[in-house]
């Protein structure tokens, strides 16, 4: 089973990445982009079939490694 898990900064947390990143959208002409929030994406290949298992597993890998769960929020998708 394949686990898409995409980690983002809390609303409200400082993003300087994301602030030099729309730094250089605009000087290279992209106006318009108000505001950018960049953030992680991991995709794991898992040997669990069970769907409920699988989750539990992946969010627990949030909860200790993935994600700084005290600044970061995650998603995790399973297919």
């Amino acid at each position: 089973m394949k686990a898409k898990v995409y980690v983002t900064l809390k609303s409200g947390v400082l993003d300087p990445q994301g602030k030099a990143i729309a730094g250089a959208l605009a000087a290279l002409g992209f106006d318009g982009v108000n505001d950018v929030r960049q953030g992680k994406y991991i995709e794991l290949d898992l040997a669990e079939t069970d769907e409920a298992q699988a989750r539990a597993q992946v969010e627990q890998m949030c909860r200790k490694l993935l994600a700084n769960t005290v600044i970061e929020n995650f998603r995790v998708e399973l297919a």
